[in-house]
């Protein structure tokens, strides 16, 4: 497929898989639009997919947006970028109507994004993604803002790279993506939850942007002791992390997303459920298994999740 117009579904238009399928339609491939949402769904097909901020002030037209995976045509490459909660779902969905030359590739935050989908479907045709760096919110239905863009990464779900990662990445390069593709898949998945674990429950309950909660001492305290929990989880099992000092990776992560909110915080602005089981509270879970003390996040998760049953 490299070198041509590609077939894609974006599964999950949120903020996120806004700026996917906008950059891609805008590169010349037939992008179909997967969303629950009526009103996104109606405005993108009526007037196109607006995006503001770090990729550019445009309306993109010519995407196809539907409702349900049932709806598509046959594609190339299907992206699930919806929360960790609706992967399964989307699985099943995908189960029968998969093309068996078809791609999926998963792009969550947290961990456990691909067992979810291998559940369902072929291992053979499953990739993952994670997005370093990328801060986006929606504003309205077909209007998103795209905040901070640094890298895709990109992986296959048993490591190495192959040719078809490698034209994968080249693809997303194509289409205005900073894009990597890596052969330690586990690496990359951990080194962006652990910048999940930082943020997502520190930020959503002390109710702050990034940048106000590295500000401040004791809320910043409260997401190191968050992180090391995690980092000790993932040293215990056997990940290969690029770095020595988590907490100094963190901070460089945070410091280019200073004006940003995680999608936990916004989901609670907007009084939705989070992804916190596979966020903060995928760590006691892993604590347990190992044998590791994690009251940081065990707590964190706890008030989380209290707070989302009065929803």
């Amino acid at each position: 497929m490299e070198g041509t117009t590609r077939k894609v579904a974006v599964i999950g238009v949120g903020a996120m898989g806004s700026v996917y399928a906008a950059l891609m339609a805008e590169a010349g491939h037939q992008v179909w639009a997967v969303d629950c949402w009526a009103e996104h769904v109606a405005a993108i097909n009526r007037d196109g997919l607006r995006v503001e901020g770090a990729s550019g002030n445009r309306t993109v037209r010519g995407l196809r947006a539907v409702a349900h995976v049932a709806e598509l045509d046959p594609c190339d490459l299907y992206i699930v970028a919806t929360k960790a909660s609706g992967v399964a779902q989307v699985a099943r969905d995908l189960a029968h109507c998969l093309p068996p030359t078809a791609q999926v590739l998963a792009i969550q935050n947290g961990l456990g994004a691909g067992e979810r989908i291998c559940a369902h479907l072929p291992r053979g045709q499953v990739l993952l993604g994670v997005a370093d760096g990328f801060g986006a919110a929606m504003r309205g239905p077909a209007h998103v803002h795209h905040a901070a863009m640094k890298l895709i990464r990109l992986g296959e779900l048993d490591g190495g790279l192959t040719p078809r990662l490698q034209t994968l990445e080249r693809f997303w390069q194509d289409c205005g993506f900073q894009a990597r593709a890596f052969a330690d898949l586990h690496q990359l998945i951990w080194e962006k939850f652990l910048c999940n674990v930082a943020l997502s429950a520190p930020c959503t309950l002390f109710d702050c942007t990034v940048g106000e909660l590295m500000d401040n001492p004791r809320a910043r305290a409260v997401s190191f002791g968050c992180v090391m929990e995690a980092f000790r989880c993932g040293c215990a099992e056997g990940i290969n992390f690029s770095f020595e000092d988590p907490l100094a990776y963190v901070r460089d992560f945070a410091a280019r997303l200073r004006e940003s909110s995680p999608s936990m915080r916004l989901d609670h602005q907007q009084r939705r459920r989070s992804e916190i089981d596979a966020i903060n509270g995928m760590v006691p879970v892993l604590g347990a298994r190992l044998g590791i003390e994690t009251p940081y996040n065990t707590t964190l998760s706890a008030l989380v999740r209290a707070r989302e049953e009065k929803f």
